[in-house]
Order: C-alpha cells, then sequence, then structure tokens
C-alpha cells in the first residue's frame, strides 16, 4: 500500500519523540532533518545505482555524471550505517564527512557533530535509525513532492517547538504563497532569489506553483538565495535538493556580503523574481557600507539607521531586479514589510524615490499575529521595474486586516483560501472595493508627504448601520407602553399594602 503524506509527516515527527529531552528543542532540526535527507538519497542512489549496473556494468556505475542526486561512496549506504551498533555517533559523522567528500557541492550542509551531543547515545541513536528504516524513500516509494511537502511540514514543525525563534528561519505558507501569486506571471528559463532565505520556503513555493498552478517544469526555473545563519543555509540546500531541485544557497549576510555578483560587471545579479521575509528592523552594517561598491544605498545622502535596517533591505532587493534599459525585460518582487515602514517619518526619504521611480506596484496590509510568537503588524510591498501602462502612476492599496480575510487559530491568525483569493483577485484586476482595496496616483500620495499608511487611502472604519427611524419610534412606543402598564401594576400593590 502506497505510503500517504499524513503518514509519511506522522513517521518524520516521531523523530522528535525518539530524541525527546536528550537534545534541546531548538536543536531537533540539527540531527534530524540531515538524518531524513541521508535517507532519501540513500535509497535513491540505490536505486539509481542497480539501474545504472544493469547498464553499463559495475565498472562505470559509480560515475557521477549518471546520477541527478549527491553520489553515497562505498561503505556509507543507509544500511552500512544501520549495522552500526556502537559509537553510532562516530559512525554518523564520518557518514557526513564522506559524503562532503564525494560531493564537495554539498560542504557546509551538515554541521551536526553526533558525538557532542552526549545524550545521544547509541541507543538513542539506533532507535532514530531504525524508526527512519521503516520506509523507503527513493523516489518511486515517495515522489519528491510528497516527500518535499513532508519535509517542509517538519521544519515548520520544529519552527513551532522553538518558539518565537524559529520565525528566523520559517515563513507560515500562507503569507508566502500569497507573495509567490503576487508576482505569479513565470515562465521556464526565470530566476528566482532570496536574499534572505531562511529554510527556503519562497523558493520552494514558487516551484510549487509553477509545476501545479502553471502547469510549467520548475526544473527549467534558477532558485538562488543566501542566508546569514550557516546552520539555517544548511537546512535550505537540503530543502531544495530534497524537492529536485537545482538550487544555489550561499552563507553570509546580504547586506554585507552580497554572494550573487556579475563578474563582467562588477554589479550586482539581477533577477526575474525576488521573494524575500527579511528580519524586521535589524541591525545592519551602516557604518562599513557608507560609500557601497554597488551603490545600493543612494536613494539619499542619509542612510537608514544603524538600528533599523528594513529600507537597507528593500534598496538591497531593488537593486536586485531586472531592469527594461538593462536587461530588456523588469523584475519583480514580493517583500513582507513591517508596518512602520510605510509611515514613519524619517524613512520618507526612502518612500520618495522609490515612489517618484514608479517602482511601488501594491501595498497589501496584513492581519496581526501572523507569525510565530510574534503579533507585529506586517504588509507585503509589490515591488515592479516594468509595470504596465494602465498601472503607470499608480499604487494599488489593498486592506487585508480584517475578519474576512482570516481565521483565528490557538495561537496565532491564518490566512483563509477565500482571504487569499479575494486578495489576489483585487490585485490582478486593479480593482478599487469598497473599505478593501483602492488605486491611489502618484500625485495624491506626493500630496501626503509620500506616507503610505493604508488607511490614509482605504476607509478601513467600520461602516455604522443605517437607522430606520419610523422603526425605531415604533419600537420606542412599545416600551414606553409596557412601562406604563408596570408602573399601574406596581401602584395597585403598593396601594394594597398600604404604601404611600
Amino acid at each position: 500500500m502506497p505510503l500517504s503524506l499524513p503518514d509519511l509527516e506522522t513517521h518524520l515527527f516521531k523523530c522528535a519523540d525518539i530524541i525527546r529531552d536528550a537534545v534541546d528543542p531548538t536543536d531537533y532540526k540539527e540531527y534530524i532533518l540531515p538524518l531524513v535527507y541521508y535517507k532519501s538519497i540513500s535509497d535513491e542512489f540505490e536505486t539509481q545505482y542497480a539501474a545504472n549496473v544493469e547498464e553499463y556494468g559495475e565498472e562505470f556505475a559509480r560515475r557521477s555524471n549518471l546520477y541527478d542526486i549527491p553520489v553515497i561512496p562505498e561503505g556509507y549506504l543507509w544500511d552500512d550505517v544501520r549495522a552500526v551498533s556502537d559509537n553510532v555517533d562516530q559512525a554518523l559523522n564520518d557518514a557526513f564527512d564522506a559524503l562532503t567528500e564525494e560531493n564537495p557541492e554539498l560542504t557546509g550542509v551538515f554541521r551536526a557533530d553526533y558525538i557532542d551531543a552526549d545524550a545521544l547515545d547509541d541507543d538513542r541513536l539506533g532507535k532514530l535509525v531504525e524508526h527512519l528504516t521503516t520506509y523507503d524513500l527513493d523516489r518511486e516509494s515517495v515522489p519528491p513532492d510528497m516527500l518535499g511537502e513532508a519535509y517542509m511540514d517538519l521544519v515548520r514543525h520544529f519552527a513551532e517547538e522553538e518558539g518565537k525563534s524559529g520565525g528566523q528561519f520559517f515563513t507560515p505558507p500562507h503569507i508566502v504563497n500569497l507573495c509567490v501569486r503576487l508576482v505569479d506571471e513565470f515562465e521556464d528559463g526565470m530566476t528566482f532569489h532570496d536574499p534572505t532565505v531562511g529554510s527556503g520556503g519562497m523558493l520552494i513555493e514558487a516551484a510549487r506553483y509553477y509545476r501545479e498552478q502553471q502547469g510549467g517544469d520548475p526544473t527549467k526555473l534558477t532558485f538562488t538565495g543566501q542566508e546569514i545563519n550557516p546552520d539555517i543555509a544548511a537546512i535550505a540546500k537540503m530543502n531544495l535538493s530534497i524537492h529536485g531541485l537545482d538550487g544555489e544557497i550561499e552563507r553570509e549576510d546580504s547586506l554585507s556580503s552580497p554572494a550573487f555578483t556579475d563578474e563582467d560587471t562588477s554589479d550586482l545579479t539581477r533577477f526575474d523574481r525576488v521573494l524575500a521575509n527579511f528580519p524586521f528592523s535589524a541591525d545592519w552594517a551602516k557604518s562599513d557600507l557608507q560609500d557601497d561598491a554597488f551603490g545600493r544605498f543612494d536613494w539619499h545622502e542619509k542612510l537608514p539607521r544603524a538600528d533599523r535596517g528594513d529600507y537597507a533591505f528593500i534598496m538591497h532587493m531593488a537593486e536586485q531586479l531586472k531592469r527594461p534599459e538593462r536587461d530588456g525585460v523588469g523584475g519583480k518582487a514580493a517583500i513582507v514589510i513591517p508596518h512602520g515602514v510605510l509611515f514613519r517619518k524619517h524613512e520618507s526619504r526612502y518612500r520618495e524615490p522609490m515612489l517618484e521611480n514608479d517602482l511601488v506596484e501594491a501595498i497589501v496590509g496584513l492581519p496581526e499575529n501572523l507569525f510565530q510568537n510574534n503579533s507585529i503588524p506586517s504588509a507585503v510591498l509589490v515591488l515592479n521595474a516594468d509595470k504596465p501602462a494602465e498601472r503607470e502612476g499608480e499604487v494599488q492599496f489593498i486592506h487585508a486586516a480584517d475578519e474576512d480575510f482570516y481565521e483565528e487559530l490557538s495561537n496565532q491568525n491564518e490566512l483563509t483560501d477565500d482571504g487569499l483569493d479575494h486578495i489576489v483577485a483585487n490585485f490582478r484586476e486593479w480593482a478599487t472595493e469598497e473599505r478593501v482595496s483602492r488605486t491611489v496616483s502618484i500625485e495624491e500620495i506626493r500630496e501626503n508627504d509620500y506616507n503610505l499608511n493604508i488607511a490614509l487611502y482605504v476607509d478601513t472604519t467600520e461602516p455604522e448601520e443605517d437607522i430606520d427611524v419610523v422603526e425605531e419610534l415604533a419600537t420606542l412606543r412599545e416600551l414606553q407602553a409596557e412601562r406604563s402598564e408596570i408602573e399601574a401594576t406596581m401602584t395597585e400593590h403598593m396601594e394594597a399594602l398600604n404604601y404611600e
């Protein structure tokens, strides 16, 4: 009987139960995710190796160019590790070292040291390995799409285990889906980038959407990302690989050390689509980037505050978009932002050039409490370096913070499918809808000193109910008559009891 997605998810979640109390919940992802990845590529390698032996013979069957997955070195198949009962931690470390040596592209992916985790003894690790052995994870047994979805659910599970800090590497799926749909005119050959890639959710959703909603082949798209946290960057690399996507994830800070540059022009690499949820109001290396080699931060002579890097990230991503005058096409970006970006007074100096250069296409205001243990109000900023003629000189504001757009869960809110469809329909139709959306001219925004507060442009107040005067007067007369009857009855009782 084929393995179902719920069964697979339950199977993977049980890994955490096996090591619970042996390591801190914040470290679950470091020890479990690499093992799941190792199991999946080992199973698939065995399948492909058997086919290659049959076709080419054993002498040529290990040639790396025959495989679209990492090659498993001899002596390090999953069953080889499973056979170890003593010093399992050392065996796992050795296996990951051998994998990396055989496949240099995996450098930096396997970061956990199983020996360092004292409580992960032979018994615990043996049970973990044996549990993962239960199901084959090769592509014939579990399609990459299903394995990838289960893997992402496992990543989300670990983010929830970590609480607030988990939000640093995992954006809720409904927000990711919205970002992708707001820039969704995809076609073969397009390039996608996330400069604060986290676990890779934005890129993976773009690939899924292209395949499932547009009938495209995501292997004909290019995915890249950069992540400052090396442990999270490793997860993103495994995540792309387990989804069958050929992507490149680089480490380090995108602002201080942008990894994707054009060697011929010494400019930043430019992309068709940029998708991102950057860390809100984080510190950034302002003093080191006063004279940025890439000219990213030239929207005003004063750079954003060192303790509030929101506009530094926005300027960086704007510079990463393809431009018609340079590249023949224009890129688009969907960026999750804190609300303050829209109206903080001292940042109008950055909003002005962004608007006057007609880079802003839409702003979608979102409900509060959408993120793991973080109630800060947020929005999605849509940038378009090549707006269609009918949208030039205008910005669409969408107020999607009302209850019609979301549902309350136990610990946070979540945009509903209907809410997402409502937002996207308004955006695609460039609609103006009472108390929901409005397209606004740059002239009007200019008159408001480039303040982008949604409430300035869309009436977000609850409508007052119309009063039927005749009906209300009739109700009042009925109440007055009832009162008179009660008073008369009360008077009779008082008289009967000889009260004055």
